[in-house]
């Protein structure tokens, strides 16, 4: 057992005992970054989940989880002698600073929105990086429907957008159209594809995040859906179509019932 005080030198002096060439866990030391990645990535869903539920306990307990991903990974870079844990934090800590002028550096607030001031210093990192395109930097690893908002807040950024929420809805209807007219299986997918992305952009257009909004209504789903079975003593297999709508009707009745009482 680890002795320190230090919550945060606990943590990494175990990772650094798990990852002993000699002594460590044997799991452990065959990961490498691919490898954790994805339950990096499933551990931020969880943060997430934990917040939307309201549930402290369960997010104090998987920010740990999170943060023993970016442990996981400098341990790893630390051992290729790429960078460490310090060089993360010192690396985070530099970028707010630089990001926040006007509360770190001395600067004026020239009155720009803290949006407009945080996308502005990005941009200016993103050119420091190299940047030639407008999207460059939008990570391909983000869900599809996150990246496909972020592309089109990027595009809407130097102009590359319609004025109102009128130009996306038509653009939803005409690719609607298009898939129904597909005829091939590669036409449909990509026809699929180009709905996805329109919606998203129409939601953008109404000044909410598609993410978040598809978010709730596969909770809203899931929670009629299993509000049907209970209804049917347990599973709705074998009933009509019909009687499945019913059974849906209802729940959305008892809901309006409940909201309004």
């Amino acid at each position: 057992m680890t002795t320190t005080s230090d919550p945060l030198s606990r943590l990494l002096t175990i990772m650094a005992r798990l990852r002993d060439p000699d002594h460590g866990c044997e799991w452990d030391l065959a990961q490498s970054f691919a490898t954790i990645a994805p339950y990096t990535i499933e551990e931020a869903y969880e943060v997430a989940d934990a917040i939307e539920r309201d549930d402290m306990a369960a997010l104090r307990e998987e920010l740990g989880d999170l943060l023993l991903q970016v442990v996981f990974h400098s341990r790893i870079a630390e051992e290729a002698g790429q960078f460490a844990f310090g060089d993360v934090a010192d690396a985070i800590s530099a970028k707010m600073e630089a990001r926040h002028p006007h509360i770190f550096g001395g600067a004026d607030d020239e009155g720009q929105s803290r949006e407009e001031r945080w996308e502005n210093t990005k941009a200016a990192e993103r050119a420091a990086k190299g940047a030639q395109s407008a999207l460059d930097g939008v990570a391909t690893a983000l869900p599809a429907l996150m990246r496909a908002e972020k592309l089109q807040k990027r595009a809407a950024r130097v102009g590359f957008d319609w004025p109102d929420p009128a130009g996306p809805e038509a653009k939803l209807v005409e690719e609607t159209a298009e898939l129904a007219a597909a005829t091939t299986e590669a036409d449909r997918f990509e026809e699929a594809g180009d709905l996805l992305f329109a919606a998203a952009n129409l939601v953008r257009a109404h000044g909410i995040a598609p993410e978040d909004a598809l978010r709730y209504a596969n909770a809203k789903f899931q929670r009629r859906f299993q509000a049907m079975e209970a209804l049917a003593g347990g599973s709705i297999a074998g009933r009509d179509l019909n009687s499945q709508e019913a059974l849906w009707q209802a729940v959305k009745a008892a809901e309006r019932a409940g909201q309004s009482a």
